[in-house]
């Protein structure tokens, strides 16, 4: 086979004179050459406005909303100083252009791939899911090249007719694709707001820890809501469509989710009583610690071993619950101690005080007191008794040094402790008779008054 029967001069020559008038028309013409030098001369003033954006990004206000809000998009802007600028003045350039009728489709797909690489490293500095900044700069690239290709449009057109409708709701391919992102951002903005708020509320002193935990879930719930209406609304997806739907599923998710909503719904009334609150120290069951917080659907309390137990909200509504600082911290507690029955009781009580008085936690105020209870078998019974307001910090360990301090001071000054006595009385209704036998053979015991055999 020849090559000159596949391709014959002429054709070689119309296919070189058909390149070479595309290229003048699309490359070498006057509007591509004047958007060339409209990029150039962007980029150029951006590199040079640059550090002056990059000094004022420097300046840090000395106020905490700046620090803690305003700080962290600062150090991700500052990087990409001369692509914003780059960015904007491209972007004022190109609208004069379009009003003055010049051709834009070099400086439309500079202007996309310049958008999509610095929301990109935007979203890589702020968003701390690398899954999520990822998919993100996937979603932007994606619009980036379809809208440079001029596949935008008509991929919306397409999708748009893929949809049914579902009595006056009309539901698309491309609307259920915009509802997700919508959702996404807004679900996202939503999330960085709450927690914005949170710490806000945190910080507030005038308000309970009851009060700071239930407005923090307050708002939080009524920005996810905002956050899901304005989705909705966003595509245009009228919601009164979903009344019907709503009812029904919400009675479903009713039956299904009993416990949840009542853990949910307990965790509101207990946090409008303030029944118990973070820090509290309560006795729920055989579970004594403190509070470390309040969720939505559980409390957790730490106890004294480190274990973290997490109790259903509902169980602290409907079973009986020692809180030790519902009122105040102040708990008593109580020593016994017996005494020897020939002790000094006035001085043994003087040395209870004393060793009361000498640990730490034990308040001065209200005193310790020791009282005689009664008079015991073995001993006689003192209680000493006191007062701490520290109760998260444990109760057997103030006890345990009260008494070793005891301890120690009754043996310095002779104080007896008494031991377990019983007095043992034999009683027999049969005498019993003990009689020597003189020959070695041993004792021998009658019983009945009678000697025993020698046979």
């Amino acid at each position: 086979m020849n090559l000159d029967t596949l391709i014959t001069s002429e054709e070689l020559a119309g296919w070189l004179e058909r390149s070479v008038v595309w290229i003048d028309t699309n490359v070498l013409s006057v509007g591509n050459f004047l958007q060339l030098t409209l990029i150039l001369v962007s980029f150029g003033v951006g590199r040079l406005l640059a550090p002056a954006l990059e000094r004022l990004l420097d300046r840090e206000p000395n106020a905490n909303w700046y620090l803690r809000y305003c700080r962290p998009v600062a150090k991700a802007l500052k990087p990409l100083s001369s692509y914003i600028i780059w960015l904007a003045f491209m972007w004022f350039a190109n609208l004069a252009a379009e009003n003055g009728g010049w051709p834009l489709k070099l400086t439309d797909a500079a202007l996309s791939l310049l958008s999509a690489w610095i929301i990109i490293r935007l979203a890589s500095s702020l968003i701390r899911n690398a899954s999520g900044a990822r998919a993100l700069a996937i979603g932007i690239w994606s619009i980036a090249a379809l809208n440079i290709l001029g596949l935008l449009n008509p991929l919306r057109d397409s999708l748009d007719k893929l949809a049914f409708s579902l009595g006056t709701l009309r539901i698309s391919a491309l609307g259920l694709i915009e509802a997700g992102i919508s959702l996404a951002l807004f679900i996202y903005l939503a999330g960085l707001f709450s927690r914005l708020a949170e710490r806000r509320i945190a910080s507030s002193d005038s308000l309970t820890p009851s009060m700071r935990a239930l407005s923090s879930k307050i708002v939080r719930v009524l920005l996810y809501v905002a956050a899901f209406v304005l989705a909705l609304e966003s595509v245009g997806i009228d919601l009164t469509a979903f009344a019907v739907f709503g009812g029904a599923i919400g009675l479903g998710i009713g039956f299904g989710l009993q416990k949840v909503i009542s853990n949910l719904m307990s965790g509101v009334i207990l946090l409008l009583d303030r029944s118990v609150k973070p820090g509290d120290v309560i006795a729920i069951g055989d579970t004594f610690g403190w509070i470390n917080t309040l969720g939505a659907r559980y409390v957790s309390v730490i106890t004294r071993d480190g274990i973290e137990h997490l109790i259903p909200n509902e169980e602290l509504i409907s079973q009986r619950v020692e809180n030790w600082s519902f009122s105040n911290q102040l708990i008593r507690q109580k020593v016994p101690i017996g005494i020897d029955y020939g002790a000094d009781v006035h001085k043994a009580r003087d040395l209870a005080l004393q060793a009361a008085d000498g640990v730490e936690r034990v308040l001065k105020e209200p005193k310790a007191v020791c009282h005689l209870i009664e008079f015991g078998d073995n001993a006689v019974v003192l209680e000493l008794r006191f007062w701490i307001n520290d109760p998260q910090n444990g109760v057997a360990n103030v006890r345990s040094a009260v008494q070793l301090r005891l301890w120690d001071l009754y043996h310095e000054h002779g104080v007896v402790f008494p031991f377990p006595q019983r007095d043992l009385h034999l009683r027999s209704s049969v005498p019993i008779k003990v009689k020597l036998d003189s020959s070695g053979g041993g004792t021998e015991v009658a019983k009945d008054g009678k000697a025993p055999s020698t046979g």
